[in-house]
């Protein structure tokens, strides 16, 4: 696997050396965010971060194309020395690849922990559908040119070294996911589906305007309201457009409404958004006694 290996202090190769290999399912990450990256992965001399070189690859929208992406996923998901795969950003292009990757995962990802969020939740959701690996909502290596960004990728690599600080605190006994709505209502009435009945949903979204989020809810609504979710949360809905009108509900009160028309329990807010406050959520139930942060994430049965 071509890659470039950046590690903490000492000997990166050591027995518990937390392996963890970068991908991008979807756009390219940007070549000179590996250094800010590198400088928080030197605070954690038990981490080691492999960037597959297809991360930096270019083809129209995507980083490279379809076939090129497939392969870098699986290349790392499929390495027996990897220990979590992550991925580089989100953008578009991880739902066209998704079938195919738990198609052709190997035995070598039912173990391995998946990281990602926006875009990457196409893969989440496959993967959790097909009880492969453990899917985690998680900021990724792109978040580091935001403002205070270095929090983000040090709140990821902390939860994989055993910090339950890094968890959205309102996870409890019920399993939970966490998604971009945008991409959880496109996921809705696919075969990336998964059945997350008696689950507690947590959605956030980005540069929508509130007629759009309206529009998402709308959509999501009829898929989760007949599979009895136990709960919707709701993210931070942020950056959001002008428009010529005022759309005269705020993000809160749109969640609130459909959720009501639809007969599923509001539970209020989620500390998950795309900003450098995003926080862990590992899919179904978050074990905090597990080692190295890794959460059984299998659905129930």
């Amino acid at each position: 696997m071509p890659r470039l290996a950046i590690g903490g202090g000492g000997d990166s190769h050591r027995i518990m050396t937390i392996r963890v290999g970068i991908c991008a399912p979807s756009a390219s990450f940007p070549r000179e965010l590996v250094a800010p990256v590198m400088a928080v992965a030197e605070r954690f001399p038990d981490v080691e971060l492999v960037f597959h070189d297809q991360c930096f690859a270019s083809d129209g929208h995507f980083a490279g194309n379809d076939e090129q992406r497939l392969h870098a996923l699986l290349d790392v998901a499929n390495d027996p020395s990897i220990d979590a795969v992550w991925f580089a950003r989100g953008g578009y292009g991880s739902n066209r690849i998704a079938q195919a990757a738990v198609t052709f995962l190997s035995r070598e990802a039912d173990d391995k922990v998946f990281l990602g969020s926006s875009d990457g939740g196409y893969l989440l959701g496959a993967l959790y559908k097909a009880g492969i690996g453990h899917p985690v909502h998680a900021p990724m290596p792109l978040d580091v040119k935001r403002e205070r960004g270095e929090e983000a990728i040090a709140r990821v690599l902390g939860w994989l070294t055993g910090d339950p600080a890094t968890l959205e605190p309102t996870l409890g006994n019920d399993p939970t996911v966490a998604f971009n709505l945008t991409t959880l209502a496109m996921m809705a009435g696919t075969e990336l589906m998964p059945d997350l009945r008696h689950h507690v949903v947590m959605v956030e979204e980005v540069s929508e305007h509130l007629y759009a989020v309206d529009r998402l809810f709308f959509h999501l609504v009829q898929t989760l309201g007949p599979m009895q979710i136990d709960g919707l949360r709701l993210g931070r809905v942020s950056d959001v457009p002008e428009n010529d009108r005022p759309f005269g509900s705020t993000a809160l009160e749109i969640a609130r409404d459909w959720c009501s028309r639809a007969t599923i329990p509001f539970l209020g807010r989620a500390d998950i958004g795309h900003d450098y406050a995003n926080r862990i959520v590992p899919f179904g139930k978050a074990d905090r006694k597990l080692p190295l942060g890794l959460a059984r994430a299998r659905p129930p049965a």
